[in-house]
């Protein structure tokens, strides 16, 4: 008997991910020292094993609270002008555990470039900056919404890739 963890099916990623991709900048949350939620957004660039990458400023209190304490949500969510019904929106949220790239390292040259690429000579000017900071967020759980009664969550297993969870599995 085959006793690997069933995996997420094609069509949900497929939907998940022209969701992700249609969308150049995603919605934010963290958590300030005082454990107040912060909401913003930030424009970012994924890599190919679903990592985000985001770059940000110093000044906006979101970059300061990944600096304390680099756990973050992200949403990705259905236009309301593309909706057939507001109160239920198409949407995926990722729980990230994330940590600072070093500014000039492989690794800050690589994804600034696929910033550039996805965004323009922007990115290279705000990548000059002193207060610029990069992050890479690594999902550890999600959940798609394609409406009413259609929720799927999953998490990211070691070696299975994402596999479904139930509402009570949630670690």
């Amino acid at each position: 008997m085959d006793k690997r963890p069933e995996r997420v099916s094609d069509e949900i990623l497929g939907e998940l991910t022209a969701l992700r991709e249609s969308q150049r900048s995603v919605i934010l949350a963290t958590v300030d020292s005082a454990g107040y939620p912060e909401a913003s957004y930030a424009p970012y660039v994924c890599d190919e094993r679903d990592a985000f990458y985001i770059l940000v400023s110093q000044l906006a209190c979101h970059t300061r609270n990944l600096e304390a304490n680099c756990k973050a949500s992200l949403l990705f969510i259905e236009p309301e002008d593309s909706t057939r019904q507001i109160f239920a929106r198409r949407r995926l949220t990722y729980r990230c555990e994330g940590e600072p790239i070093a500014r000039d390292t492989p690794q800050w040259v690589a994804q600034l470039a696929v910033m550039q690429r996805r965004f323009g000579a922007v990115v290279d000017q705000l990548g000059r900056l002193a207060d610029f900071r990069l992050f890479r967020l690594v999902p550890l759980e999600g959940r798609y919404v394609r409406g009413f009664g259609q929720a799927f969550q999953w998490r990211r297993a070691k070696h299975a890739g994402w596999i479904p969870i139930g509402a009570d599995d949630r670690r």
